[in-house]
């Protein structure tokens, strides 16, 4: 018995341009650039789970093939489960970039105006030192005036068809 443990080259250099690609598409800040990331990177380490199997052989069926010619079912059996997971998780990107499309009119992760906020203030030293805001108010006073967005203005987002981007009072920097 002979077993060919040697991988495809071509395949290999496969493996790695769809993975790099993939990883270099999953750092952009568009949903839809993420989305095609994570399949190129999904089909990349299918083909490596391939090769890893090693060569072809029959078919895994007795009475059909050899047991010592028999292709081992297992990487094939991880790879299809693979893709199943895969297409649940594409979907999900997709609805969340819908979703994002709905609300901002673009697929792009936006930076949280209160991160920004954040680092802001922490850059300046004044979080260890205060325990309210700028106005003075606590994080259980702000928390109870939050305003609910989804809940005003349901006949305007209807009729634009999105919902305007909406700012705080300390976010001078993104208003126009």
């Amino acid at each position: 018995m002979n077993i060919d443990m040697a991988p495809n080259l071509s395949l290999v250099v496969l493996v790695a341009v769809l993975v790099g690609t993939g990883v270099y598409l999953l750092l952009e800040r568009s949903l839809s650039r993420v989305i095609i990331g994570i399949a190129l990177i999904s089909n990349g380490v299918n083909v490596l789970m391939l090769v890893a199997g090693g060569s072809a052989g029959g078919p895994p069926l007795l009475g059909e093939t050899a047991p010592e010619d028999m292709s081992d079912p297992l990487p094939q059996a991880m790879v299809l489960t693979a893709i199943v997971i895969t297409l649940g998780m594409t979907a999900f990107l997709l609805a969340m970039a819908y979703r994002s499309w709905q609300l901002n009119g673009h697929d792009e992760v936006q930076d949280d105006l209160e991160d920004r906020r954040i680092a802001r203030r922490a850059a300046r030293d004044e979080l260890s030192e205060r325990v309210t805001d700028d106005s003075g108010a606590t994080l259980a006073e702000d928390a109870a005036d939050t305003r609910d967005e989804t809940a005003r203005g349901e006949d305007e987002h209807a009729r634009v068809g999105h919902h305007p981007a909406a700012l705080g009072a300390d976010d001078e920097e993104a208003k126009p």
